[in-house]
């Protein structure tokens, strides 16, 4: 099973200047964890709510001192600054892709490893769709369900 067969073409995008306000409402109003920065057609990015949230951690000298605790509310009220930013201004610029003809599980080995959930599917530099770990499980659970039936007892 490749890539290909199971990954999601529709991928809602932003670009490089799409304010983060509106970065950040799309992440809550339909779930995107992350989402793919295209610029002219090209990946140049990808954004995701840990990218959000990373600004927001106290830093571990904080930690440290443990004046972390007390500076958590400032900090969450930090959240407004930020969706002031650019999608640029916080995404990550060097992105893991997976190639369509990848095997399925070869790509599920490569979020697992780097902790993703979903990574986008790229030919070079053109985004063709976006792979989840989700999407590679109901494949392979269609896939034996299919098998399961068709194998007499």
């Amino acid at each position: 099973m490749l890539v290909k067969d199971v990954m999601s073409r529709t991928v809602r995008t932003v670009d490089p200047e799409t304010s983060m306000l509106e970065v950040s409402s799309l992440m809550c109003l339909y779930r995107f964890s992350g989402l793919p920065v295209v610029d002219d057609g090209k990946l140049v990015g990808f954004v995701a709510e840990k990218d959000v949230l990373d600004r927001l951690f106290p830093s571990i000298e904080e930690f440290m001192e443990g004046t972390a605790a007390m500076k958590l509310d400032d900090m969450q009220g930090q959240y407004r600054d930020l969706v002031k930013l650019k999608a640029a201004d916080l995404m990550a610029r060097n992105v893991i892709t997976v190639s369509p003809d990848m095997h399925a599980l070869r790509a599920a080995a490569v979020m697992v490893r780097n902790r993703f959930r979903r990574i986008p599917v790229a030919e070079g530099d053109k985004l063709i769709g976006m792979l989840s770990l989700g999407d590679i499980h109901k494949a392979i659970f269609h896939s034996s369900i299919a098998k399961m039936r068709c194998t007499p007892e």
